[in-house]
This record gives C-alpha cells, structure tokens and sequence, in this order.
C-alpha cells in the first residue's frame, strides 16, 4: 500500500469516527481530495486507492491534471478564488465551483457552460469570519445572491462553503460551522433547496462534520505537506 492510500484509509476511518460521533451515517460526508499543487502521479495513486473527488485551486494547474489523466473517473471540483478571465475554462472542465461569490462570476459560469453537459454545481463562499483577507459574500448579502443565482440556467445551486479562520480549541472551530448551518437552513427556509455544506479541512473536519458538513476538503493529511 501507497503512503497515499494509507493516508486516505486514515482519513477514512477518522470521518466514519466523526460521523458516528455526531449521530450520523459516514456515507452523509463526501471526501474531496485536495489536489492542488501536488503531482499528476500522486492523484492518480489517490485514485487508484478508490478516490474519485479532487478539487483544484489554480487554473492552469489543474488543466494539465485534467488532460493528462483523462483515463481516470475522477470528478473535478475548483475551490479557489474565481477570476473572470478563467470563468470559460472552469465551466468548461470542473462538475463542481465551491467559490462563487459574486453574481457577475456567477452569470459567466452559466453563460459559458457548455450545452452538451448537465448544470455546473456551485456552491457560494461565504466569508463567515469577517475576514479582510478572504474571498466570500457576508452573510447579509447572503440571501439576494443564493437567490439571484438559483434563476441562472447553466447552474445548480447546491450549498455553502466557507474556509474559517484557523483556530486549535474544537468548541472555537465548531462555532462558524454552526453559523454556516443556520445560513443553509434559512435559505432553505425561504424555498431554496440546499443539500451541500462544504466545510471542514485536515485539521478541522472533525468540527466541521459535528455541525453537519456534507463534504470535507482534505489535502494535506492525504498528500502530506505542501512545499
């Protein structure tokens, strides 16, 4: 067995314990591999070892993973900030975009969704911290864009992400998960349907599933660390 491989048994076995910690099924979170800035070789290890969610930050980065593993079953997810140059190649190569933020982003993704493929499922980056350093809607302006981009036609809306700032207590990195819940739920509230919470990453996705995340975004407790 690959490095890789027992990293991801690892994490595996660390989300069914969460789950099961919080009351719930493992088969409620997905597992977003985090690919960026790793190898071609080392996605194809992961995917090998039955991993077939990667989600990717940068652009021309990814388009290379794209094209040379085109023999593997993987979806593609974007996570990073989203600039209007690049809207054409991420509707064009991703199944996911976790990072709209704005409608004018928004309503490129759609009109520059191919036909031939089925809607690009987004999610909409809320900054829940208040951070000046990080992309994502506040959660007052939250609202008027879920709903502004539920009409768009090459688009399905699916959830929230959000990318918190970094704390170690579990009872401080829980609270804006929590937030990010009770957003959903009032969305959903106001007739949207929502089933996705992209939230929880290596060192956090434990919290993070306790509040009812339905997808995790793990790369480095997979791949090791960045350079």
């Amino acid at each position: 067995m690959t490095t890789i491989a027992s990293n991801l048994q690892a994490v595996r076995t660390a989300i069914k314990a969460a789950a099961a910690g919080a009351g719930r099924h493992a088969d409620d979170v997905s597992l977003l591999a985090v690919s960026k800035t790793f190898a071609q070789a080392a996605v194809r290890d992961a995917c090998q070892a039955g991993q077939t969610r990667f989600a990717e930050s940068y652009v021309q980065e990814a388009l290379k993973k794209i094209t040379a593993l085109q023999d593997l079953p993987i979806e593609w997810h974007f996570i990073g900030p989203v600039q209007s140059n690049k809207t054409r190649a991420i509707a064009e190569h991703f199944a996911w975009v976790h990072s709209v933020d704005r409608l004018t982003i928004a309503e490129r993704l759609s009109a520059q969704r191919p036909a031939h493929l089925p809607p690009l499922q987004v999610c909409l980056q809320v900054n829940i911290s208040g951070e000046d350093s990080k992309s994502g809607v506040s959660p007052d302006q939250l609202s008027a864009l879920a709903r502004a981009v539920a009409k768009l036609p090459g688009l399905k809306l699916r959830g929230l992400m959000a990318i918190p700032a970094p704390v170690d207590d579990v009872a401080a990195q829980r609270l804006p998960f929590a937030q990010l819940r009770e957003l959903l739920d009032r969305l959903n509230q106001q007739g949207l349907n929502l089933d996705t919470l992209s939230m929880g990453m290596s060192h956090d996705f434990s919290a993070a599933i306790a509040e009812g995340a339905t997808m995790v975004r793990i790369g480095s407790a997979i791949f090791g660390q960045r350079e």
